[in-house]
């Protein structure tokens, strides 16, 4: 509190990874502030030390110098402080980027368009502006955009990712605080981007338990609904096992790498999946023809492809591997 008024340098930190990114957040200040400082104070030792004094008439002039010690030594220090802090930030984003294979992680579709988020639980129960989860277990967040570019944002989470369409991302966090926790688009989209907002209500894992089980049954879960578009569009004939099998197994391909014709390799998250439904030939896999699979660009949107992700991430989780 500063003159009596309510002041919060950051917001209150509610997940596993606010902490590292608080102390990086830091730590660059730090840096900046100590440097600042000092060059702050050696300008104004300088300007007092050999400023003119009346009466004095010395030259100014004189023959340029380097002192190459001191230059080098300058350098050598500020390229180990930039590439200390580089080490450290790189640490941190490496943990917070990473996407844990947590085999109880909940799975959460989420759909952003102008101007509102919408929301879809593995068993089939949607929310608008507004999603539940339950504290200490890790959520996954699988991103898309129906319209243009947004940016998924929970200050008290560090959280902070775009929305790109076109692309199908991930993110995750593990709330560790009971609580509601504001919900932004944190990138420009439009007339209305200020009121794009949602609040996210981290429960009690029991009290999310029973708020779960009260939604609509009629509803089917999302993988259940992502099986019955993947049988109307008669994707089993090339991929299922008992049928005569011309594309690769998606048994336990969710999460694993994945070797090209090129040589090159790939891992099977929510973008390959999508790209290789609406441009499949860009990625061949190893043994397999180019050219099998009909593209599916315009016929299924990203609300489909969303289904299909985790009906094939479904796949993965009864062949026993985690995403």
């Amino acid at each position: 509190m500063i003159l009596g008024i309510p002041f919060e340098l950051l917001p209150a930190a509610a997940s596993a990874t606010s902490g590292a990114v608080d102390v990086a957040v830091f730590l660059v200040f730090a840096v900046i502030g100590v440097v600042s400082l000092g060059v702050v104070a050696a300008m104004v030792y300088i300007v007092v030390r050999y400023r003119r004094r009346p009466g004095n008439l010395t030259g100014r002039g004189h023959d340029p110098a380097t002192i190459w010690r001191t230059e080098l030594g300058w350098c050598a220090l500020t390229a180990t402080v930039f590439l200390g802090l580089f080490t450290v930030g790189a640490a941190f984003f490496d943990r917070i980027e990473r996407v844990p294979a947590d085999a109880d992680a909940l799975d959460v579709a989420v759909t952003a368009k102008r101007w509102m988020w919408s929301f879809h639980h593995p068993n089939g129960r949607r929310e608008l502006s507004q999603l539940h989860v339950p504290a200490g277990r890790v959520v996954r967040l699988h991103l898309a955009s129906e319209d243009v570019i947004h940016s998924f944002y929970v200050p008290a989470f560090r959280l902070k990712h775009d929305v790109v369409p076109g692309w199908l991302r991930t993110a995750w966090f593990r709330a560790t605080a009971p609580g509601t926790y504001a919900l932004a688009c944190a990138e420009y989209c439009g007339t209305e981007h200020a009121v794009m907002r949602a609040d996210v209500v981290v429960m009690e894992p029991h009290a999310y338990d029973r708020w779960l089980a009260q939604g609509d049954d009629s509803r089917p879960p999302l993988a259940a609904a992502g099986r019955a578009l993947f049988q109307r569009l008669d994707c089993g004939a090339c991929h299922e096992s008992h049928r005569r099998r011309r594309a690769p197994p998606l048994e336990g391909l969710y999460g694993r790498p994945v070797a090209l014709r090129d040589g090159s390799s790939v891992i099977a998250d929510d973008d390959y999946i999508r790209r290789s439904i609406l441009r499949p030939d860009a990625d061949v896999v190893a043994d397999y023809q180019g050219g099998v699979m009909p593209t599916y660009a315009g016929l299924v949107d990203d609300d489909e492809l969303l289904l299909l992700v985790a009906y094939i991430r479904s796949l993965a989780d009864a062949e026993g591997v985690s995403p």
